[in-house]
């Protein structure tokens, strides 16, 4: 059995990050709002290891603001800290996020010597008429060349996108997620756009002059997203943004596509478009049972079982599951195995491209 991962999230909430982009409140995102001194953070990690049985974890992930913006010397003593876990092989991995702007051969160098593994770019998007809009403060030529350069010095590269910001639109969604399943990160977040309590996001929602995504677009686009990202063999590693106990209860979400379980909305998603091929393309008229996985019932069946429900009420089918790991669908006298990735792959030449799929 593989080893259960556990990661110790450290937030800098803004320490790195001087801009103010539409859509940000690092404060309320991450439930953080003071400096994390040296003592807070080593205080934070072994509080974490606590938690863990083994009291070994997967790695330490530096998340919120921006890291590599901070002031070298802060920098360089936050990693001091993570390596020394490493190095007594108490974790495994060192993982940061920042923005592509902050990205460069000098600071990849003090990166390296400090063992860092994974480096996570927020791109948001690839459209450059959307950042400015956002008042993002960085150009997309950043972005391509801070991926560049990380992954010829050998890093995990991630890429967190942030579908449905202002002036975006579905189209565009797609084209940021081709040019970055492109440039080939390893690791991708999808982050739908939330409208946040005291943003200027807000200001704009407020006053009608942005309409942010509903859950079921955010689910349909998150899916095609995660489609093309996975025809790459691509991770997506997230789909929507962490709840904290603020944005869990909906105090600092003012609109937007919020979910605690949107993922499994996504991936459901994912599976009802399948079937639909499938029964469309046998001619399938009766029940169906569906040979699989515990885990992947629960995500066919979908939340609340609404795939279930979609299937009876719009073809008359009754979805019925047999739990085991031979992977196929019985349907009358019909065996079809269950290929996803066959699925999403045809999927994303028709609808993207052939040209997409290709290294």
């Amino acid at each position: 059995m593989a080893k259960k991962e556990y990661i110790i999230p450290i937030f800098i909430p803004f320490l790195g990050c001087p801009h103010d982009c539409a859509f940000c409140n690092q404060v309320k995102i991450t439930n953080y709002k003071d400096k994390l001194d040296k003592e807070k953070i080593i205080s934070e990690i072994n509080k974490n290891l606590s938690y863990y049985p083994d009291k070994k974890a997967t790695e330490i992930a530096f998340f919120g603001g921006s890291f590599t913006g901070l002031d070298q010397d802060t920098m360089i003593g936050y990693l001091k800290i993570a390596l020394a876990y490493k190095e007594k092989g108490i974790i495994d991995r060192i993982r940061l996020s920042t923005r592509p702007d902050y990205i460069n051969n000098s600071i990849l160098d003090i990166l390296q010597d400090y063992k860092v593994d994974i480096i996570e770019l927020g791109i948001q998007s690839l459209d450059q008429n959307i950042l400015d809009a956002n008042e993002r403060g960085h150009s997309i030529d950043e972005s391509f060349y801070a991926s560049k350069l990380i992954k010829q010095r050998g890093f995990t590269l991630g890429h967190q996108i942030m579908p449905g910001l202002y002036k975006d639109t579905r189209e565009k969604s797609i084209e940021t997620a081709i040019k970055s399943a492109n440039i080939g990160p390893d690791i991708v977040r999808i982050y739908p756009t939330l409208v946040i309590k005291d943003t200027k996001l807000e200001i704009l929602y407020k006053n009608g002059l942005y309409q942010p995504l509903t859950l079921d677009q955010a689910v349909s686009l998150s899916a095609d997203l995660y489609m093309i990202y996975r025809a790459k063999d691509i991770n997506v590693i997230r789909i929507g943004l962490q709840p904290t106990e603020n944005i869990n209860d909906k105090e600092d979400v003012v609109a937007g596509p919020f979910h605690p379980a949107i993922r499994q909305l996504v991936e459901s998603y994912v599976y009802r478009i399948y079937l639909e091929e499938i029964i469309r393309e046998n001619n399938i008229s009766g029940d169906i049972n569906i040979h699989t996985d515990p885990r992947s019932i629960s995500i066919i069946a979908g939340n609340k079982k609404a795939n279930k429900k979609y299937f009876y009420d719009n073809f008359g089918i009754n979805l019925s599951f047999t739990e085991d790991d031979l992977g196929y669908i019985q349907a009358s006298d019909m065996k079809i195995d269950i290929d996803l990735d066959g699925f999403i792959k045809r999927y994303v030449e028709k609808n993207y491209g052939g040209d997409l799929l290709l290294d």
